[in-house]
């Protein structure tokens, strides 16, 4: 195999980032030249949907059958509507409403909304069952605890993405809803043994590939009794696990390999050859890897084959297998037209998060209500991506403050402006944070009349008998934040 056609091959199965809203020329060269696609994050898409679609149709008119993939799970993760916040509600308000229909029909809204940008590839969604509620970076990503409810709903968004002629991606096998460790910093370790891993955590995927799944990503994930020290991106029994006993002939995509977990012990080119050679074939990189890290990448990938570390009919798989996805979303694309600014043109993802509200006590009657938003605690995949009632309330009576030791301190002024009138506290995940759930027993101890908004997970909730009103909207996305608005009597000011 002569250089050249090594360094294709290699090229056939990465999907880089690259910084900006155009295509730089390496890019658009190296996309001429066999590149499988690029892998796109909100900076890329800050310029807007218009700028987004040239960018996208630029690719393509480097090659027709480019992979353009993206992180849009719709609800907090979100990359096309990162700054306004997405017009979707994610995956544990779908869970709440449990109607497969609705979670078909909002996924594929957030399908043709990609399809119309040029994107084909959505790396989601998570079949992650939630099983321990202090996870680090799941959350408002599951649709729930209950792996026959995360199937269902799995297995509608599949077929929803792809019905738009975008790829689903099941992420993140064998499942990352029983950790507490976040895979961004250092290796997750699955609770449980091995049989509570395929009775718990395998369902949503057995389910997602019986739906047609094209995609599948494994997490930087140790699983105890399948993976030994490895996570299962790396492990051949792992991979083993899902082309075998689950039957998966499609595309498997890695996660991140500049992630922590596996870029800590192997660096990320490293992890890339590691990933090949166990049987991955379509290789990401996050966001911040550079130029450079893509070339590190590929020059270990061919350097892996002429030593004999990797063999090239490994190498050669994975790309025939890329190859015929690519080909399989060229000629399946509908020729959507761009999305709009907002997205959502159905207004499917406004109904599905009205549908997701839950009310425990009485219905608020306000008075010029003040606002008072609590940070939560950051979800590395969510970023600090928008959130809150901003959008609802006149900014002279909002006020946005992080939890510290004397919660009198960080809420005595706003307290103060609200006195004679209504207040609204809104906190994200509560019961993530102790010092968000002091400041919140402390407010309700000043102000019981205090409606309480949840916009996270609602499983903290006040002692009995301290508030009146809680609402849990189960997500902070732009669709989770006007539901709540409308229902509190707000969004006259949308």
């Amino acid at each position: 195999m002569t250089d050249s056609s090594l360094e294709k091959l290699a090229n056939a199965v990465l999907i880089p980032p690259f910084s900006g809203t155009t295509a730089p020329r390496w890019l658009l060269d190296a996309v001429e030249g066999g590149l499988a696609g690029v892998t796109l994050f909100a900076p890329n898409m800050a310029a807007g949907p218009q700028a987004l679609a040239s960018l996208t149709q630029a690719l393509r008119s480097a090659a027709d059958d480019v992979l353009v993939a993206a992180d849009e799970e719709g609800g907090d993760v979100t990359r096309v509507w990162y700054v306004t916040g997405s017009p979707y509600p994610g995956n544990a308000a779908l869970g709440a409403v449990d109607d497969e229909a609705l979670t078909g029909q909002v996924h594929a809204a957030i399908g043709a909304d990609l399809a119309g940008l040029g994107i084909n590839l959505d790396l989601a969604p998570c079949l992650d069952v939630l099983a321990v509620p202090s996870n680090p970076v799941i959350g408002t990503r599951s649709f729930g605890s209950d792996p026959a409810l995360v199937a269902r709903h799995g297995a509608a968004a599949v077929r929803g993405l792809q019905s738009a002629g975008v790829a689903a991606c099941a992420k993140h096998f064998p499942g990352h809803g029983s950790t507490v460790l976040d895979s961004h910093d250092e290796l997750a370790v699955v609770d449980g043994s091995l049989s509570d891993v395929i009775e718990r955590d395998l369902p949503p995927f057995r389910v997602a590939i019986a739906a047609g799944v094209l995609t599948v990503m494994p997490g930087h994930l140790r699983v105890p009794g399948l993976t030994g020290s490895l996570p299962a991106s790396l492990s051949a029994e792992a991979i083993a696990l899902l082309r075998g006993d689950l039957g998966f002939t499609g595309v498997i995509v890695t996660d991140g390999l500049e992630m922590r977990a596996v870029s800590d012990p192997f660096g990320t080119p490293g992890a890339a050859v590691l990933a090949v050679a166990v049987g991955t074939d379509l290789l990401c990189l996050g966001r911040d890897v550079p130029e450079e890290g893509y070339l590190a990448v590929r020059t270990a990938l061919c350097d892996a084959v002429r030593s004999g570390e990797l063999p090239g009919t490994r190498l050669e798989e994975a790309a025939d297998r890329v190859a015929a996805l690519r080909a399989r979303l060229a000629g399946s694309r509908t020729g959507a037209p761009p999305a709009r600014a907002d997205g959502d043109t159905e207004g499917i993802g406004l109904r599905a998060a009205r549908r997701a509200l839950r009310l425990t006590g009485q219905q608020p009657e306000l008075r010029d209500p003040v606002v008072i938003e609590v940070e939560g605690v950051l979800n590395m995949a969510a970023g600090d991506a928008r959130w809150g009632l901003a959008g609802w309330v006149p900014a002279e009576d909002l006020r946005r403050i992080t939890p510290v030791p004397d919660p009198g301190t960080a809420v005595s002024s706003a307290l103060r402006a609200a006195a004679g009138r209504s207040l609204i506290l809104v906190v994200r995940d509560a019961h993530r944070s102790p010092s968000t759930q002091d400041l919140v027993t402390f407010v309700l101890a000043e102000r019981p009349d205090t409606v309480l908004v949840e916009m996270g997970l609602p499983y903290w909730q006040p002692p009995a008998g301290m508030y009146q009103s809680y609402l849990a909207t189960y997500g902070a996305s732009r669709a989770n934040a006007q539901a709540a608005a409308e229902f509190l009597g707000l969004a006259h000011a949308c």
